[in-house]
């Protein structure tokens, strides 16, 4: 488990700075000027004040990428990933419909996204390359609220593959297509020399039609919004983990891998939809934000939120459903769950009001029985996720630093 570190509230006292500024002239944040005001004229801002200035003097900064050679912590969709992202791909590319930096890009009526597979092994406890290259798509389109229709299929291929697995591979793709009620209707096939593609790699691209009418933003929770998963979290992780061999662990795990199309649309129909309130059906604008916890995690998702509609998300770490053999794995290994990759989860973000509704529906599906509201969206302090653990203290869940699951997808 990852340790626990109690925040900490010390006053010392001395002159304070004049509001807006911190000790040596710098520019505060807006809850550390509060908490000058709230202590009196003669104190300076807390420990854990100063902690949150520094952390948002970091995240204002420009993102610029420091190495010169990509590394594999540029791909496990922590910290290095968003620079990355932010400070090569964006910059090179930007516009109105990239900067949301969503699942999926939503015009019109319409979602597209695209996704590429490099997962080792290539088949695991649960599902193998194919299947998860069907439904990752698929979750990214109902992430976007839309129905998925259609995807495309390119294959690299290494020289020396077997046939008899490119079948076993495409034959899961064809049946997880049929399960999410979608075609494969264009793709392409590349073949490299041996020992340059690891076997196998997949990429994809979906379309899906946006039915619903609903609005989905990661920049839209506001405070008081509950913050749910949809069942157990950190199971594809560990299961890709366990099943490489390279450990002397032995735990009957699975991955989660599954399409979420059907529980985003039950979710929708129940408490997001295009028209109506509390007589009139369906309630307009009750479901805030859907994302699935693929890399990075759980934890990654809700920074992703909190950093883009400035609230703070506060976490009870009792509330989080998390399987015994998936705990007992990460804390032989010294992995955070939270960290920990899922592909058949996801994560809502729902008006306060309408939580109940919203539970309800997702513990009426199979793959949202185990359903649980883990957190709440606040005000104070903006772009941070905090969790208050079993022990009574309370910590920040930042971004993901460094590669500890590499090639889980």
């Amino acid at each position: 488990m990852t340790p626990e570190h109690t925040t900490e509230h010390t006053t010392e006292h001395a002159t304070a700075p004049a509001p807006g500024e911190a000790p040596g002239g710098e520019a505060t944040a807006p809850w550390a000027e509060s908490a000058v005001r709230e202590a009196g004229p003669r104190s300076r801002p807390t420990r854990e004040d100063q902690v949150l200035q520094r952390i948002e003097r970091a995240r204002r900064g420009k993102a610029r990428v420091r190495e010169d050679l990509v590394t594999l912590a540029h791909g496990a969709g922590g910290k290095a990933t968003h620079t990355l992202i932010e400070a090569v791909f964006l910059e090179a590319f930007r516009n109105p419909l990239l900067e949301p930096l969503g699942d999926g890009a939503v015009t019109g009526t319409l979602a597209l996204t695209t996704d590429a597979y490099v997962v080792r092994p290539l088949f695991f406890p649960g599902g193998d390359i194919g299947d998860l290259a069907v439904n990752g798509t698929v979750n990214d389109l109902a992430m976007c609220g839309a129905t998925p229709r259609y995807l495309s299929a390119g294959f690299i291929l290494e020289e020396g593959f077997p046939i008899a697995d490119l079948r076993r591979i495409t034959a899961s793709m064809a049946a997880a297509a049929r399960a999410a009620g979608v075609w494969i209707v264009t793709g392409d096939t590349k073949v490299v020399e041996n020992g340059k593609a690891d076997g196998c790699y997949i990429t994809t691209a979906g379309v899906g039609t946006l039915d619903r009418g609903a609005t989905l933003s990661a920049a839209s929770v506001t405070p008081g919004d509950a913050v749910i998963v949809s069942g157990p979290i950190g199971e594809h992780g560990m299961t890709i983990m366990l099943a490489r061999g390279e450990l002397d662990l032995e735990a009957h795990l699975t991955s989660d891998t599954a399409p979420l199309h059907d529980l985003t649309a039950r979710l929708l129909s129940a408490c997001g939809g295009p028209t109506g309130g509390p007589t009139g059906g369906p309630i307009s604008g009750a479901v805030r934000c859907l994302r699935d916890a693929t890399r990075g995690g759980v934890a990654t998702v809700l920074n992703e939120l909190a950093t883009a509609s400035q609230v703070s998300i506060v976490l009870d770490e009792n509330t989080i459903p998390i399987r015994p053999d998936v705990r007992g794995a990460c804390e032989l290994l010294g992995i955070d769950p939270l960290y920990v990759a899922c592909e058949g989860r996801m994560i809502a973000v729902v008006a306060a009001g309408h939580a109940d509704a919203a539970l309800d529906a997702l513990r009426a599906h199979p793959l949202g029985a185990d359903a649980a509201i883990i957190g709440r969206a606040g005000d104070d302090p903006p772009g941070l996720v905090l969790l208050k653990t079993s022990f009574g203290g309370t910590r920040i869940v930042d971004l993901l630093v460094g590669d500890p699951l590499p090639r889980i997808c």
